[in-house]
């Protein structure tokens, strides 16, 4: 079964941090842009950053400076660390590939319809 698995969500407190993990399963990463998005309750999906199979890397302006997105082909997982996490970074976190395969992150802003294969979304809860 092909399937993308979100971990490492949890609780923190303003200015923490925490390093999402995005891993595969039945397929490999290594052609495939990986990208980050999330939902906040009441909210519409959004995109977060991106990393393509060659590690060009794309942010949202929301988390540019603080997300860290990389990427580790041997061990078929995409990463994301989060720093000086804030209040609105509160959202459940999905990780998905871009289908059809191209490899690329848009440069202009992530949308969901270019990607497919979600996982079932880790928690991240910023709170004091």
């Amino acid at each position: 079964q092909l399937q993308l698995v979100e971990s490492g969500g949890g609780l923190v407190q303003p200015g923490g941090s925490l390093r999402l993990s995005c891993g595969a399963y039945g397929f490999t990463l290594d052609y495939y842009a990986i990208g980050w998005f999330r939902q906040a309750p009441g909210s519409e999906l959004e995109g977060v950053s991106c990393i393509s199979s060659s590690g060009y890397t794309y942010y949202e302006d929301s988390v540019k400076g603080r997300f860290t997105i990389s990427r580790d082909n041997a061990k078929n997982t995409v990463y994301l660390q989060m720093n000086n996490l804030e209040f609105d970074d509160t959202a459940v976190y999905y990780c998905a590939r871009d289908l059809p395969p191209s490899g690329h992150c848009s440069g202009y802003g992530l949308d969901p319809v270019d990607f497919g294969s979600w996982g079932q979304g880790t928690q991240v809860i910023v709170s004091s």
